[in-house]
């Protein structure tokens, strides 16, 4: 058993990264796919970005809408709902030291889960696209098994 199928069971998740416009929200839509029906979840980023095409198109490749999210930035998600989450996951760094600081006012978990960034990738077109199919496959394999550990009975 990990440290993360030992902890308590979650409601709700927030996916956090630097401009909350590829790999937060991957991980909201695919999380939501899998558990969206057990647990509350979102996305948000430290700064706020424009939306990347490119992880639109790999997430419709699984058959997951992802072509209407609208980055957004914790401030903005606070401001908007509140920050009332049991787990957070940050992908970056920044991300990861923005969530730590929250945790002085909110009682959340946090993990960390480094996830490298697809859009750096160069090449082809289908070069750059297996980048990002690489970082939904890596999260998505991580999510199915971290949340299935951490969601309720």
């Amino acid at each position: 058993m990990s440290a993360a199928d030992a902890k308590s069971p979650v409601q709700s998740v927030l996916f956090v990264c630097g401009y909350n416009v590829i790999r937060s929200p991957m991980a909201e839509g695919l999380a939501r796919h899998y558990f969206g029906k057990s647990a509350y979840i979102q996305s948000a980023g430290v700064r706020k970005g424009e939306p990347d095409g490119f992880m639109s198109t790999v997430m419709d490749e699984i058959g997951i809408d992802a072509g209407r999210h609208k980055p957004r930035t914790l401030d903005e998600l606070e401001e908007w709902e509140g920050l009332n989450f049991d787990l957070i996951i940050t992908l970056t760094p920044e991300a990861h030291h923005a969530a730590l600081e929250l945790t002085r006012t909110i009682a959340a978990d946090v993990e960390y889960w480094p996830t490298p960034d697809p859009s750096l990738e160069q090449g082809s077109r289908e070069q750059r696209l297996d980048a990002y199919r690489d970082v939904r496959d890596g999260l998505s394999q991580r999510i199915r098994k971290v949340l299935k550990a951490r969601l309720g009975p």
